[in-house]
């Protein structure tokens, strides 16, 4: 991680260790400041642009995920208010503008690698592969929150030499956008089999990734990895049903030629090695716990519970007042009381040793357990039944032991000791009757366990990805308070668009408009 920073401040690229959140755009996105960059120092500006919507950051946790996601989800309590289903204007702008910041940077860097002479061209191909495998693991997440969006012309004023009017993005259509990522995901799978990277190169590389280390390996993973993840979105729509089965096959049949993660020591995450740099969590703690944003929720706490999971005191701990019980908050009783029950510190809240006073708590991207729930999920429908439970079963396992080891990252022990589990205890809760494979007689009740586990492993670690998967599998089921208060009285599909589109894109956001609601559901929402 050092030597990342040296290569940062050496090469004349924003200092990671004395940079405010705006430095990155203005450094990267004016394109008179980008004159005398590189592929490598613009790789490296790209990877930290949105860095603090992949570390658990304060802004992204207490402003766009309190009030939002993590409601929608159940992955926490919170005491019921009037509005609660209709994402905040804040929420909204704020994760929209970093990502078509992030955009930009990637624009930039393509700008740059385009004027490189054909040689050079080739020699940083893998810096172009690994960014856009980046920007498709961000670009999908945006397109699953807001269904259509500006893509393939947006981001490219600085290409266009700053012209403002002829920089007004199109909207792509949402399907479109999967299929144009799936294209180039599965060329990447296949070119990744066969690129060569000179020694030199391959230094730069390993010295600017801060996510893979340069890992070449581990982008393999990613990239495959990535790939199922999509495939398994997109599975229910009948146009993709035939690319779905070829390709996941193919994936699945041919695991040296199409490698996926699978072990937590592949995981995707942005680790955090220095916390005198600018990667670390060191502000999860305000962004998850103000507020009470941290309070357990019923469901997942009584799932967990009634099954005796290895996972509960790693990921929550008992109120205060709760006597060494977990308890979750109901969603259906009033506000006053649920406020009563807050305050009274009966309730269980996110382990803090664990979570949110981690501050070597990694960005998470993509883990193992989430990869072999996806493996299940393609076995089952494939008819392989065995298979499907094979990899259901190890999905579990490495969940437990992925939340067991970020417990051993941490600084803070306000939590007390966490006692060990070990694989007696996982098999009992793998054998316990909410959660055994055979107790399930149909895929629908099968994929519902399948939903019901990535919904915990996903929680308020991953809540873009659970949303997704929540709305994909119409599960788990939960009970929401009716707000007659608002025309949107249950959570919503999707999210609205940023309010600035209505003002500064006016004619292309006139195309989507008659959409722009929060009842319209994302096209792989087909259930």
């Amino acid at each position: 991680m050092k030597k990342i920073l040296f290569i940062l401040v050496a090469t004349g690229a924003i200092s990671l260790t004395a940079c405010k959140k705006s430095d990155f755009a203005d450094s990267y996105a004016n394109p008179s400041s980008v004159a005398n960059s590189n592929v490598e120092k613009q790789f490296a500006g790209f990877l930290a642009s949105n860095r603090w919507y992949v570390l658990p950051d304060y802004w992204n946790y207490f402003v766009v995920l309190r009030t939002t996601l993590n409601h929608y989800n159940q992955a926490v309590g919170w005491a019921n208010s009037a509005n609660q289903y209709v994402p905040g204007a804040a929420s909204i702008t704020d994760r929209w503008n970093n990502y078509y910041n992030f955009l930009a940077q990637f624009r930039e860097l393509e700008n740059i690698y385009a004027k490189l002479p054909e040689d050079d061209q080739k020699d940083r191909r893998i810096f172009m592969i690994a960014a856009t495998i980046y920007l498709y693991d961000h670009t999908q997440k945006v397109v699953d929150l807001h269904g259509d969006i500006p893509w393939s012309e947006a981001g490219k004023m600085s290409a266009n030499g700053g012209d403002y009017a002829n920089s007004l993005p199109k909207y792509d259509k949402a399907d479109a956008i999967y299929t144009k990522m799936l294209d180039d995901l599965k060329g990447f799978a296949d070119e990744l089999n066969t690129i060569s990277i000179k020694n030199p190169i391959q230094e730069g590389f390993k010295n600017q990734d801060f996510v893979n280390n340069g890992d070449l390996a581990i982008w393999k993973k990613y990239c495959n990895s990535l790939r199922l993840r999509m495939l398994a979105r997109v599975s229910g729509v009948t146009a993709f049903q035939s690319r779905v089965a070829t390709e996941t096959a193919a994936i699945l049949g041919d695991p040296n030629k199409y490698p996926l993660i699978t072990d937590n020591a592949d995981n995707v995450l942005i680790n955090v090695y220095n916390l005198n740099s600018e990667i670390h969590s060191k502000n999860f703690r305000t962004g998850l716990e103000d507020w009470d944003g941290n309070i357990a929720g019923k469901a997942m706490i009584d799932h967990m519970k009634t099954n005796s999971d290895p996972r509960l005191r790693a990921i929550f701990e008992p109120g205060a007042n709760a006597g060494g019980v977990y308890n979750g908050l109901d969603p259906m009783l009033n506000s006053s009381t649920q406020t009563s029950l807050i305050a009274g510190g009966t309730m269980s809240i996110y382990n803090r040793s664990t979570l949110s006073r981690n501050q070597y708590f990694p960005g998470v991207l993509i883990t193992a357990a989430e990869v072999s729930y996806l493996v299940a999920e393609a076995y089952l429908r494939a008819g392989n039944d065995a298979a499907a439970k094979t990899a259901y079963n190890k999905g579990i396992a490495q969940s437990t032991e992925f939340y067991y080891w970020l417990r051993t990252l941490s600084n803070d022990n306000v939590s007390g000791t966490l006692a060990p589990t070990n694989a007696t205890e996982i098999a009992a809760y793998v054998a316990s009757p909410g959660v055994k494979w055979e107790n399930a007689t149909t895929t629908a009740e099968k994929l519902k366990l399948l939903a019901t586990q990535k919904w915990i492993h996903f929680n308020v670690v991953q809540p873009v990805e659970s949303w997704a998967e929540i709305r994909r599998f119409d599960a788990p089921v939960f009970n929401f308070e009716v707000d007659n208060a608002n025309a949107q009285k249950q959570p919503p599909y999707r999210w609205l668009y940023a309010t600035a589109e209505q003002t500064y894109n006016t004619a292309n956001y006139s195309t989507v408009k008659a959409q722009d609601n929060l009842t319209t559901k994302i096209f792989w929402d087909t259930k």
